[in-house]
């Protein structure tokens, strides 16, 4: 094996009230801050920034995002930043506002303060952002030259926000274990473009023990609100742990099937980790992993709450035409799938995929759950 390379955020801040700390954690950056976030985001931030940055002689102009992380929202915001000799970026929301800002900043040659407010993704730690195109549907992904200069994680921000977010980071975070150590056996490159470190590949694997043991807590504690110490560790699984574990391990097939599955509009309001979970689910078949270890992975995903059928990720009626153009999408040249320790063909994950829904279906009926 080669040079293993592993990266990370500069640094990463969390815990309940660390937004009011945003003004002297990134002073050392610049004196004039530009900010987007989408309209709820701002809504429970803006004041709390403005205040902490003001402390610090810090100039902040904010623009809301529209909602999409594609080419002509970059180039918009890209401008709007440009115009304003903003010295950094900041991100305040969920993925796809965060991805934009590290796509506007890598542009820009200028650092990036990502401020997640809720923990849906792994997205706040790495260099990379995924660009859609303006229908939602997945174009590419564009490798970023370093890692956000701060990562700051407000978790009695996150705590409040609706628990589906919380528990679709979960299932973003669910894959990394798997996609990692599937990197790992086919010597897959990393995101950097070296191979897995010991250290990336054990963070990936604690990544999977902490949601097995404090994912059901943490859910629970977040329909209240409250930032409690399982909240806490699940947050840090979704957002540190998951990142740097995808990043520096390598991704494969769970992601590989997301990207797929958004060729098909039903699933567009399906959020990235519910996608990504049923992608586990699909992976692990694929790998014709231990049925203790399926059963494993679709208890937790009932617990929760994330999807193990088509159907619960909105595909209500998966034709075998539906299914083979997601299996040709996702095997394309290019595509993550290819990383897996063998070859993948569009058939081999057809199959895969019907059989993944129909051991799902056949879990939910066993328990008494709707179909």
């Amino acid at each position: 094996m080669g040079t293993k390379v592993m990266i990370s955020p500069s640094k990463y801040v969390q815990g309940p009230g660390a937004l009011a700390e945003i003004g002297a954690q990134a002073k050392h950056l610049g004196k004039k801050a530009f900010v987007i976030g989408g309209k709820r985001a701002m809504s429970t931030s803006k004041g709390i920034v403005e205040e902490s940055f003001k402390k610090e002689g810090i100039e902040a102009v904010f623009e809301h995002f529209n909602g999409e992380c594609c080419d002509p929202e970059i180039n918009r915001l890209k401008k709007i930043a440009e115009d304003n000799a903003a010295e950094f970026v900041v991100a305040v929301g969920g993925g796809k506002a965060i991805d934009t800002a590290k796509a506007i900043a890598a542009m820009m040659g200028k650092p990036v303060v990502i401020v997640p407010t809720i923990a849906a993704t792994d997205a706040p730690c790495s260099a990379l952002s995924v660009i859609y195109t303006e229908e939602g549907v997945f174009d590419r992904y564009f490798v970023l030259p370093k890692n956000p200069d701060l990562v700051l994680v407000d978790t009695s921000i996150i705590a409040k926000a609706p628990v589906r977010f919380l528990v679709s980071g979960m299932g973003d975070a669910l894959a990394t274990w798997f996609e990692a150590d599937s990197c790992f056996r086919s010597s897959a490159k990393n995101l950097p473009g070296g191979y897995s470190t010991a250290t990336a590949l054990s963070l990936a694997r604690l990544c999977y023990d902490i949601l097995m043991e404090y994912g059901k807590p943490a859910k629970l504690a977040v329909e209240k609100g409250v930032a409690s110490p399982a909240v806490e560790k699940v947050v840090e699984a979704n957002t540190l742990l998951s990142g740097i574990g995808f990043e520096s391990s390598g991704l494969a097939a769970a992601h590989a099937i997301h990207d797929g599955f958004t060729i098909l509009e039903e699933t567009h309001s399906v959020y990235h980790g519910e996608k990504v979970s049923f992608g586990t689910l699909v992976h692990i078949v694929l790998e014709d992993r231990s049925w203790e270890q399926i059963e494993e992975v679709m208890n937790f995903c009932v617990e929760v709450g994330l999807p193990i059928t088509l159907k619960q990720i909105g595909v209500v009626e998966p034709t075998e035409e539906k299914i083979m153009k997601v299996a040709e999408m996702t095997c394309a040249p290019g595509m993550l799938i290819h990383n897996m320790p063998f070859e993948v063909t569009p058939q081999m994950l057809f199959d895969a995929i019907f059989a993944a829904d129909a051991i799902g279906r056949n879990y939910l009926k066993e328990r008494g759950i709707e179909v």
